[in-house]
């Protein structure tokens, strides 16, 4: 399913210099469409959010029977919560969740999640990384709207293993504009990479490090679908 062109070596450099890299055209074209059509078609979404100092979940009956003015109470309660907080609203699919309790069977995303974590896969983690402790790979399936963001935060959870993190683009045709690009930040405070969701690029960046993913704007004309989640120990 990796594209078998990519120089490694390079990509591995690039994190070394930078804690981050991106890889373009990281999987092959047909996988990485029929991916994309799963997204788009097949995934029975929910509302990840935070409000009131919890993070919380809207599943996947409830969100799909709420009226347009529900959801939207919902995101305002995020965005309050957000202001001078750490704070979230997109649409997801917890893919190890899933998988574990047998849900949605025939969904192609559990075929996802086994070759996320096949010997293939984990060798090329531990190659572009350097990191020979990777063991598992952690996934989720977002999906951000107009109004969806992710608020500054370092992804630290020292019982959860965590090395380095991914993010699977899988939308073609993103606009800068659009919003949903994500931004790592050095330790003055500064911006030190954004990167934008290219169409089948690996968006990939070491733990610790300090990022947020900017807001979706209302004039959007695309969903922002991708894989996303940790190597981890």
């Amino acid at each position: 399913m990796i594209n078998p062109t990519l120089d490694i070596g390079y990509f591995r450099e690039q994190l070394v210099a930078r804690r981050c890299v991106q890889i373009p055209g990281f999987l092959q074209e047909a996988p990485a469409r029929s991916i994309l059509e799963c997204l788009q078609r097949d995934v029975p979404w929910s509302l990840a959010y935070r409000a009131n100092g919890e993070s919380k979940i809207v599943h996947r009956d409830e969100y799909r029977s709420m009226s347009d003015v529900q959801v939207a109470g919902l995101l305002a309660e995020a965005n309050m919560q957000a202001k001078g907080e750490y704070g979230f609203a997109y649409e997801s699919y917890m893919m190890v969740k899933a998988y574990i309790e047998k849900q949605d069977q025939g969904l192609l995303l559990h075929r996802v999640l086994e070759y996320l974590n096949s010997a293939e896969f984990l060798d090329f983690a531990r190659s572009v990384t350097g990191l020979r402790a990777i063991r598992r790979t952690n996934a989720q399936a977002t999906r951000y709207r107009p109004g969806h963001f992710l608020r500054m935060h370092d992804d630290v959870d020292l019982s959860d293993g965590r090395l380095a993190a991914y993010v699977l683009n899988l939308t073609p045709g993103w606009h800068p504009d659009w919003g949903g690009l994500l931004h790592l930040q050095r330790d003055d405070g500064m911006i030190s990479e954004i990167l934008f969701p290219f169409w089948n690029t690996l968006s990939l960046f070491l733990v610790p490090q300090f990022h947020f993913v900017s807001g979706v704007m209302p004039y959007a004309e695309q969903d922002r679908l991708a894989i996303t989640g940790w190597f981890q120990t």
